[in-house]
């Protein structure tokens, strides 16, 4: 039971077992060993969970977690080290230090349209600090979550990281126990569950949303390499990127040029027929797919590439959208999906300043620009 296997990692960490510096650069070690051990069915499992390519699940995956884990065993030492505080005319008199200490027992939450980096990334965070870890990988990532639920106990110290599998109800009874800390991926909506679960033992959360990151786009940029950047950014994974861009807004006498450059990037990134392309992916599932479509349906804006979506193959085209309105169905949520909407902006930075104030505050703001009075509008006036 969940209540057991936490009793079970509390009992470890008192033991002061993952404390020590060598076991958890061990630990480490075995991490990454599993990812280069192992690659091969990382590559098969995001492929059926997401059709994602060997290229971007190396990139996007197994790479990120690769130089996270190197990068914090070069400074584990240096982490791990007390550090001395300024004194104040109180403390002149004392011997002041930092010390940093582990939690406890970590809760990790992990996400399903990156379900290895997203898991393993705090994962390896937690070990480096010297705590015991419950992993619960999505359950809508199938093949993934099962491969973690094999690997991880034969490459890690099974008395300090544990994995469990499961839908709503098994997180309901994970959040139910006390954690020392937990790091949650997904949802807004899922976030204010795990939150006031959290508050009932004060446990702190590290919560990593998305929301609809905008772009602006400014005149005397060149439009190839802003279509080149959108394009990459927003159709990796079909769209399924927290940080993705979710919609751009730009002069109005920008917005046709820049809505063709993408339009020709798509057919150079993904072909004719991105439904053939070895380095285009799918939707993750039939309920992602519906709303996706759904929103597809519902807009009333000029589609300047794209196609039909498959439900069956729960695929749906690169698509870009102009002439967006603010209140169209395109803008209500964010999109999550490989769905582009460009949005004129008469008023130019100022008016696009004041249309994403309106939202709720985004993850990520991308500024296209060579203008140095629009970038500082940018870094002071969002």
């Amino acid at each position: 039971s969940a209540s057991n296997i936490v009793a079970s990692l509390r009992s470890t960490f008192a033991t002061g077992r993952t404390r020590s510096l060598d076991w958890r650069r061990s630990q480490l070690k075995a991490l990454h060993n599993m990812l280069s051990e192992q690659e091969a069915r990382f590559l098969e499992a995001l492929w059926r969970d997401l059709r994602k390519s060997k290229q971007e699940t190396a990139a996007t995956e197994l790479l990120m977690v690769k130089g996270e884990i190197a990068k914090l065993s070069k400074e584990l030492t240096h982490l791990a080290a007390p550090t001395k505080p300024p004194k104040t005319f109180i403390s002149r008199m004392d011997g002041l230090a930092i010390q940093p200490q582990p939690l406890g027992v970590a809760l990790i939450i992990g996400a399903w349209n990156y379900p290895i980096q997203l898991v393993l990334l705090p994962l390896a965070g937690a070990i480096a600090a010297g705590n015991c870890a419950v992993v619960k990988p999505s359950e809508i990532a199938e093949a993934s979550a099962a491969l973690l639920a094999e690997l991880l106990p034969k490459y890690l110290d099974q008395d300090c990281v544990r994995v469990v599998c499961g839908g709503v109800e098994e997180t309901q009874q994970l959040l139910e126990q006390r954690f020392d800390t937990i790091f949650y991926t997904g949802s807004s909506r899922v976030a204010r569950i795990v939150m006031a679960a959290a508050s009932k033992h004060l446990t702190p959360v590290t919560l990593e949303l998305g929301g609809k990151s905008p772009v602006y786009v400014s005149h005397g940029i060149d439009l190839e390499l802003v279509s080149r950047r959108l394009a990459w950014g927003k159709f990796m994974n079909a769209g399924q990127t927290c940080i993705a861009p979710d919609y751009v807004l730009c002069p109005p006498d920008l917005m046709q040029p820049l809505a063709d450059a993408l339009a020709a990037r798509v057919i150079e990134f993904f072909g004719e027929n991105p439904r053939d392309s070895p380095d285009y992916g799918r939707i993750v599932s039939d309920r992602m797919f519906d709303r996706l479509s759904g929103l597809l349906s519902e807009t009333k804006a000029k589609r300047v590439v794209g196609g039909d979506p498959d439900k069956a193959e729960r695929f749906i085209p690169p698509t870009v959208f102009m002439d967006v309105k603010p209140d169209d169905a395109l803008m209500r949520e964010e999109l999550f999906g490989p769905i582009l909407p460009i949005l004129p902006v008469r008023g130019g930075v100022d008016e696009a300043i004041e249309l994403i104030n309106a939202g709720e505050k985004p993850l990520a703001l991308y500024a296209f620009t060579n203008d140095a009075s629009v970038r500082r509008r940018e870094d002071s006036g969002v």
